[in-house]
């Protein structure tokens, strides 16, 4: 998907008077549609007026789709501190 592409979908939500949870779950499944991925994680955030910000975090899975098990990276980090 092109950058600018996406900055200027992204852009048409800026005068639409929409929940933010409704514009977020919209843009995750406008990008679901366009590329079919097996797992997508959004997060919208959201600076309003007031002093107000909002987060919201939306995800897709594909059926069946199971995340790999996490690997700890922290363990190389404390070694190479130590080879110094």
């Amino acid at each position: 998907m092109e950058l600018k592409s996406l900055k200027l979908y992204i852009w048409s939500y800026r005068n639409e008077g929409a929940f933010h949870e409704a514009v977020t779950n919209q843009i995750l499944d406008d990008l679901v549609a366009a590329t079919k991925p097996r797992f997508m994680r959004l997060t919208a955030k959201f600076y309003v007026r007031g002093g107000i910000f909002t987060n919201v975090v939306a995800e897709h899975r594909k059926k069946g789709w199971k995340a790999q098990p996490l690997v700890d990276l922290t363990q190389f980090a404390a070694e190479s501190n130590t080879r110094g």
